[in-house]
């Protein structure tokens, strides 16, 4: 029992401490910011797998299923 209740105060201070350097206590991002974490690795891996032209051939291939 005690085991528990020192781990729940450890928690409750790490929370607080994080939460004094201005971090959001629930653990979300905005998503703009989510969106500029993730666009760099993005376009490197595009242009390392040449992945734009399979992203230009699946498009394609999905606008003629939907035309038929």
């Amino acid at each position: 029992m005690a085991d528990t209740a020192s781990r729940a105060m450890i928690r409750t201070q790490g929370r607080r401490a994080f939460a004094s350097f201005g971090g959001r206590p629930s653990g979300t991002r905005h998503p703009l910011v989510a969106t500029a974490m993730v666009l760099p690795l993005a376009v490197l891996l595009v242009v390392v797998f040449g992945g734009w032209e399979a992203v230009v051939t699946q498009a394609s291939s999905v606008g003629v299923m939907l035309g038929r």
